[in-house]
């Protein structure tokens, strides 16, 4: 990458991507928004991209593309598309990256893999986002609350292009960070992330969920397994927004898991975004979630190490019931759920 103005091409321009590229616009930078979905490529075309919600509401204008139809080539890709569609939009820009380009991942889960195996791990960058936002419509993206916002080189170096793209994102969210330990943010996510795919399984906002006394133990189960297959594999787990994977430890006194789930309930009671991007899936757009591909690799990943992630299968195996219309969302989901991490303690009694 040169010294010169970053020239960004933002892939997926839903509610993550068209989020970062239209504060991007805003600041100055050269944005290239590129999406699969015809009209909203078509209304950000005609009518520009427009930010709603409490934080900020704008409305910026900018090239939009299919991906076949990109022009030209640049340094700097944020991938932003949803995990199960990450190979496919990583072979697809391949085409438009520079030779010494970088992909960034703007997405949940450990997609960085899965790019690094497209495009080359030297030329993929980390990055965790935790922020709130929402598609709404063909050229609309409500941003409804603020969150972390890492960035880290796959080795843990701090490089050049680093520092590059790290003050480009500040333009978004000026306390974003850089760390020599991505993949400590990522797994802390996961953990997070398998969370928040239980409470999907509810008509309950996040911050409901994880407030409710009869459920705390269960989600804290989540959030153990999870973290215990990280730290099988040397992973250190990072704290974020309310999330200290310490509280999470086996053996932890329950009043130090009780304040991180507290505080994980202030953090979502302070966003618009009440609901997640898998419950607006499930519920709303009525379509396959990310669940294969976010959590699929978990349990594997368990087994790889000798140990067993029950709760996440099952979690994994309610969404896909859900996905295909043979199961109601409600808290009997989380009734199911806390039956199998109750005969999980009473087998390891």
């Amino acid at each position: 990458m040169n010294a010169e103005p970053l020239r960004v091409a933002i892939v997926g321009a839903g509610a993550i991507g068209g989020t970062v590229g239209a504060y991007l616009v805003r600041a100055g930078f050269e944005v290239t928004f590129v999406d699969v979905v015809p009209e909203h490529v078509a209304a950000i075309r005609e009518h520009g991209l427009r930010i709603e919600g409490p934080i900020d509401a704008f409305a910026v204008r900018a090239p939009a593309y299919a991906p076949e139809d990109v022009p030209g080539r640049f340094d700097t890709v944020f991938l932003c598309v949803k995990a199960h569609a990450t190979e496919a939009a990583a072979r697809g820009l391949l085409r438009f990256l520079a030779d010494d380009g970088v992909v960034v991942s703007l997405q949940n889960g450990l997609n960085e893999l899965v790019i690094a195996d497209v495009v080359g791990a030297e030329r993929t960058m980390g990055c965790f986002v935790n922020f709130g936002a929402d598609y709404l419509e063909p050229g609309v993206v409500h941003y409804g609350g603020r969150g972390a916002f890492v960035l880290g080189e796959l080795d843990g170096r701090d490089t050049p292009r680093l520092r590059a793209v790290h003050a480009a994102v500040q333009a978004f969210e000026p306390d974003a960070v850089v760390t020599k330990n991505i993949f400590g943010y990522l797994w802390s996510k996961l953990a997070v992330g398998s969370m928040i795919f239980a409470t999907a399984l509810t008509d309950d906002g996040i911050a409901d969920c994880y407030a409710m006394p009869e459920y705390r133990a269960l989600f804290a189960a989540i959030a153990r397994e999870v973290l215990g297959v990280a730290q099988a594999q040397d992973v250190v787990p990072e704290p974020f927004d309310g999330f200290d994977p310490s509280a999470f430890l086996p053996g932890v006194a329950s009043d130090v898991t009780e304040r991180s789930l507290d505080a994980m309930v202030a953090f979502n009671r302070r966003s618009a975004k009440t609901h997640s991007g898998v419950w607006r899936d499930l519920a709303v757009r009525k379509r396959k979630t990310e669940g294969e591909a976010q959590l699929g690799p978990i349990p594997r990943q368990a087994a790889a190490v000798g140990l067993e992630a029950p709760l996440v299968a099952r979690i994994l195996e309610l969404v896909h019931e859900v996905e295909e219309g043979s199961r109601e969302r409600g808290r009997a989901n989380l009734d199911e759920l806390e039956a199998v991490r109750r005969s999980q303690e009473v087998g390891a009694a």
